[in-house]
């Protein structure tokens, strides 16, 4: 009888991710950043002398987010 043979097993391929560089990170910082300050505003701030929107319709979205990062609103 002839024996047949059984390929050794290869050791998994890794997929390798390509660098990023700093000139392609930078604008989608720049954004991220610009986001998080709009949001804060408007959890924050958005209310009374500061206010860019009339009446209590963001304030009372946001109520809640303004009880959890600790901001006073009453």
């Amino acid at each position: 009888m002839a024996e047949t043979a059984v390929p050794a097993a290869l050791p998994p391929v890794r997929p390798v991710a390509a660098p990023l560089s700093v000139r392609e990170i930078l604008p989608w910082a720049a954004f991220l950043a610009v986001m998080a300050l709009v949001v804060l505003y408007f959890v924050g701030a958005e209310q009374g002398a500061t206010s860019l929107v009339s009446g209590e319709a963001v304030h009372e979205w946001v109520h809640d987010a303004r009880h959890l990062l600790g901001f006073p609103c009453h």
